[in-house]
């Protein structure tokens, strides 16, 4: 049985396909097109995973949507009814929109498929999930556990925010909801706008931004915003927000009670904003911690599956792991909107197909998430050379040994190699490579390489087994979904004067013998490579380690800061030409930047728009 899961039409676009419950294929829409967060319909992904599992859409037994358009529709309805008239300006934009596409979204799927399969039973074999359905599916059904509690958590759904589940075998009951407009999603999102970031992409800025500060606003926010509940539940008190009614997350209550008006874009970054990310984060981490608390004593189980938005707060995921409440705990890696066309794809396998679930107890089906294209040598070379690219082929020991000099000696390596991964990481396939003992790396890939402010921290990848020897975790974290601690020995003490410094300040101090990877809270956001999921980036770090000792190094996603992941030979090409990466490793080809055509060197910054 074949079925095809997409997302679309709010953002991050995605298509899904699984043949016979195995995971075939998934990508965003946002590599092909090259626009980031893409919220159109996914036709380019759509092409891919066909094309991946060499079928033609008549061959695909049920496609399926991932949320239910129509009930978004009632919310959209009720929410203005309740708060009426206030809100009418953003009603009379929002409501043509939704009348001529949205509550018709089914017509409209309809005719796009048409195009490809004119015969197609869309009747009958167009499906279509709940929201929170699709992110808990996409949570349990590939996870290597038997039985698991399920907690999804993000902006809003149809009218869920936040849901807890179990899941057995092929089965999955959600047994509790919180309903809009109560949201940890949108509460954090408040916050990414305030201080001055873009809603639905610059979250993890925030997180990111949250151990330079103090949460000294925390306490106001449990005052004033939430009422948070022992067992994790909660309810926000809407008159300091906008987002019901307006075409703003906050307002001027909300200004009044944390000391002025949101930070505008771009604008100088101040303590206060640092302090207002470590309040949010903290408060969150709160509200995660006893969410899975109670999920834990109500169902009783010793696994934990998470998906959605929420779910990429890794730093609150090892918050989880270090409680105890959950033995195990696994995270889908595209916890947003884009892993819920896989996850629709799996609840209509599963549930409504009732199909039959096979479980490694260990490992997950995702394929480490290495679920997208992968050009042939052949296909490399031909768009090396049509883009005037210089390159030597290598055997793989040349090309390892090749790139693993390059990282000892300090350089940025472009790291392109087999599948592309499905999620918003990079993680070893499509990535940006350097050497994490280097005090000057973060500053140079963030400003140089990245384009993209410099207070932003870098993940290490190290190998599966020397985990525990360098960070405070002993499990698999193969998604960059877990925040640890680096280990006491191999932090650096700090000098009375350096304890002092504030905010950025704190920047430049390393840390650590992987001063490139610890911030400034001595904490990592980790990924552990495995030799079973991508041999030749462990191989890689192998070989890292046998030239230097350390067997961690630096991991960014390939693209600078506003640009998506690159898909294509050309994508990466271009990237290389447009940046200060000094190596590009690409298939079996090798690139030095000083032997490329000068007259090649293209300018990114303000290439895209910015995240």
């Amino acid at each position: 049985m074949r079925i095809l899961g997409i997302s679309a039409f709010y953002h991050d676009s995605a298509a899904a396909l699984i043949a016979d419950g195995r995971i075939v294929a998934a990508a965003q829409e946002e590599r092909f097109t090259r626009k980031k967060h893409d919220e159109r319909f996914p036709s380019s992904a759509i092409d891919y995973c066909l094309g991946e599992g060499r079928v033609r859409l008549s061959d695909i037994d049920h496609v399926v949507f991932y949320d239910k358009p129509f009930i978004k529709f009632e919310r959209l309805l009720e929410t203005y009814l309740a708060f009426a008239p206030r809100g009418f300006a953003s009603f009379r934009r929002a409501i043509p929109l939704w009348i001529k596409e949205k509550l018709f979204q089914k017509s409209l799927i309809k005719a796009q498929f048409k195009e490809h399969a004119p015969d197609y039973d869309w009747d009958k074999k167009l499906l279509f999930a709940e929201h929170h359905q699709s992110h808990a599916a996409s949570a349990f059904f590939p996870s290597p556990f038997e039985e698991a509690a399920i907690l999804t958590m993000d902006g809003v759904g149809e009218w869920a925010t936040t849901s807890q589940g179990v899941g057995r075998g092929n089965t999955m009951t959600m047994t509790k909801e919180i309903h809009f407009p109560h949201s940890l999603g949108l509460l954090y999102s408040a916050f990414t706008y305030y201080t001055g970031f873009k809603v639905n992409s610059g979250e993890y800025k925030v997180m990111g931004l949250a151990p330079y500060g103090e949460p000294r606003f925390a306490q106001a926010i449990l005052d004033h915003l939430i009422d948070l509940k022992p067992d994790g539940t909660f309810r926000l008190d809407l008159s300091y927000f906008d987002y019901c009614t307006g075409l703003k997350m906050t307002n001027d209550r909300f200004d009044a009670l944390f000391g002025g008006p949101a930070r505008r874009p771009e604008d100088r970054l101040t303590q206060r904003e640092m302090d207002l990310a470590a309040s949010v984060q903290a408060v969150t981490e709160e509200v995660v911690l006893r969410l899975a608390r109670a999920a834990a004593v109500e169902t009783g189980l010793r696994n934990l599956c998470l998906a959605g938005g929420v779910a990429l707060n890794c730093v609150a995921n090892g918050k989880i792991l270090r409680d105890g409440c959950f033995e195990r705990i696994w995270i889908q890696p595209a916890a947003g909107d884009a892993g819920g066309a896989l996850g629709a794809a799996l609840a209509a396998y599963y549930q409504f197909a009732g199909q039959p679930r096979r479980v490694d107890s260990t490992a997950d089906s995702m394929n480490g998430a290495y679920l997208g294209p992968e050009p042939s040598q052949g296909e490399i070379e031909k768009s090396l050379s049509a883009a005037g690219a210089r390159f030597e082929v290598m055997d793989e020991p040349q090309l390892i040994g090749a790139a693993a000099d390059a990282l000892a000696e300090g350089k940025a390596v472009g790291w392109y190699q087999g599948r592309m991964e499905f999620g918003p990481r990079a993680l070893g396939a499509r990535s940006i490579l350097g050497d994490a003992r280097s005090p000057g790396m973060q500053s140079l890939l963030n400003l140089k390489v990245k384009y993209r402010e410099s207070f932003r921290p870098f993940a290490p990848s190290v190998l599966r087994e020397d985990v525990a020897e360098w960070f405070e975790l002993d499990a698999d974290s193969p998604y960059m979904l877990l925040v640890a601690g680096v280990r006491g020995k191999h932090r650096r003490a700090m000098s009375e004067e350096e304890k002092k410094l504030f905010g950025i300040a704190k920047l430049n101090v390393p840390r650590s013998e992987i001063p490139a990877v610890t911030h400034v809270d001595y904490s990592a956001r980790v990924q552990t490579v495995h030799r079973e999921t991508h041999k030749r980036y462990h191989a890689l770090l192998s070989a890292f380690k046998a030239r230097t000792g350390c067997p961690v190094i630096v991991n960014t996603s390939f693209n600078v800061r506003g640009e998506p992941l690159v898909c294509s030979p050309e994508d990466a090409f271009r990237c290389f030409m447009g940046t200060e990466i000094e190596v590009l490793a690409i298939g079996n080809c090798f690139l030095r930047k000083e032997r490329q055509d000068p007259s090649l060197k293209v300018s990114y910054e303000g290439t895209f728009e910015l995240d």
